[in-house]
């Protein structure tokens, strides 16, 4: 899946030691399936050379407005017309300036300008030191930049070549291109919060034992994303997992249901949308040992006494938010057999107007899904794709349905 795929973009580097991480960039947006035009100030050409980023991106690098390479002089006019979008990485505070004050006196900030800001987007990845991205002048500009129509991609913190350590860096390449990729799918849930569970709970026996399933927690990771490409905030309440959290999501780690329920709750309270891809334990001991029991030699296996778990999902759809549509709840059944049968009584149990059905044991660990949609008009099949691309189409259900409910 090329996320990027048709898309052109041009890459403008402006002074700064970041410029190493824009080879990088280049790359990346290359596997994603886009095309990429570097342009760079004289100030980039001191950091990084032309022929690198030209290597790296099979095209002439461009540098100068007197470039004789375009027919008709006008490489700013051309290069910002076969655009798709127009990304700086990275943006000096220097080149944010000029872009505030509408200089043009090099090629990229004359090409900025020259855009058609209706068709062509700018989307831009600050680099500097701490101070000078601190700066009033500097977060003016930024402010101003963004009322002008510009995306500000933000700034990373942690050490800096100067040696100090702080806000200014430049984001990572993949940070860079998942809000590239993100930037480009359709705002279907903008202005709504959402919360996602997701992963399996662990319910302790002893310090050193417990009960848990086999949940990656890459299936609500991957709507977690999908929904924040959406355009809506995001919450994700995640059991024990090893999964990186994916851009511009809150997370909330959880170890057990209870611990679970009590988050999910307190989040719900804001949420509008509320999902469920975790793998919620249905039991837990009933008491938990304080000390690791030990083997005594005798033979005899110690006896466990199991509880039942509060259900998060019946919780938050049973609660007067839930009850009234204000939270829209979306249920997960992970099943071993009967899918749809079982999906169907889940949600009508559950009292959700939408349940997702999967089998558990095809998909547990996985990074490729099939889902089964069931509500009160049917069932709808999503055919086994990667679990990105099943969240995005999930999430594009999920918006239909929210604006059909929002327009009774």
């Amino acid at each position: 899946m090329n996320d990027l795929a048709g898309k052109h973009i041009v890459l403008g580097l402006t002074g700064g030691i970041a410029c190493y991480k824009a080879a990088e960039l280049c790359r990346a947006l290359l596997k994603e399936g886009a095309t990429v035009q570097v342009v760079m100030t004289e100030a980039a050409a001191q950091f990084i050379t032309p022929v690198t980023m030209q290597a790296l991106s099979n095209r002439a690098v461009y540098g100068s407005q007197w470039d004789a390479r375009a027919p008709n002089n006008m490489a700013h006019i051309n290069l910002s017309r076969e655009a798709d979008a127009i990304l700086i990485a990275p943006c000096s505070a220097d080149f944010i300036a000029r872009l505030v004050h509408g200089r043009a006196d090099d090629l990229l900030s004359l090409m900025c300008l020259a855009r058609p800001r209706d068709q062509v987007p700018l989307l831009v990845a600050p680099a500097m030191n701490r101070e000078m991205w601190a700066h009033p002048a500097t977060q003016r500009n930024v402010t101003q930049l963004i009322t002008d129509g510009a995306t500000i991609l933000g700034v990373g913190r942690g050490d800096q070549a100067c040696g100090e350590t702080g806000d200014g860096r430049m984001l990572e390449p993949q940070e860079l291109l998942d809000d590239v990729i993100a930037f480009f799918q359709p705002k279907t849930l903008a202005g709504q919060q959402v919360l996602v569970t997701a992963g399996p709970t662990y319910e302790a026996i002893d310090p050193v034992r417990g009960i848990t399933n086999l949940s990656s927690g890459k299936m609500g990771f991957a709507v977690a994303r999908a929904a924040r490409e959406a355009g809506a905030e995001v919450t994700l309440v995640a059991g024990p997992v090893h999964l990186a959290t994916p851009r511009g999501v809150r997370r909330i780690d959880v170890k057990s249901a209870l611990n679970m329920l009590e988050v999910s709750v307190e989040c719900a309270q804001s949420a509008s949308i509320f999902i469920a891809t975790a793998a919620v334990a249905d039991w837990r001991p009933a008491n938990s040992a304080e000390q690791k029991i030990k083997k005594d030699g005798s033979g005899e296996v110690p006896r466990l006494t199991f509880v039942e778990n509060p259900d998060i999902l019946a919780t938050l759809a049973q609660s007067p938010r839930g009850r009234s549509g204000e939270l829209y709840c979306v249920g997960f059944a992970a099943e071993s057999h009967d899918l749809l049968a079982n999906a169907q009584a889940k949600r009508l149990r559950k009292g959700v107007p939408l349940l997702v059905g999967n089998i558990g044991p095809a998909t547990f660990g996985q990074d490729d899904n099939a889902l089964l949609l069931v509500d009160e008009f049917g069932v709808k099949d999503l055919a086994r794709d990667s679990k990105l691309a099943l969240a995005r189409k999930l999430i594009a259900e999920i918006a239909t349905r929210t604006r059909a409910r929002g327009q009774k």
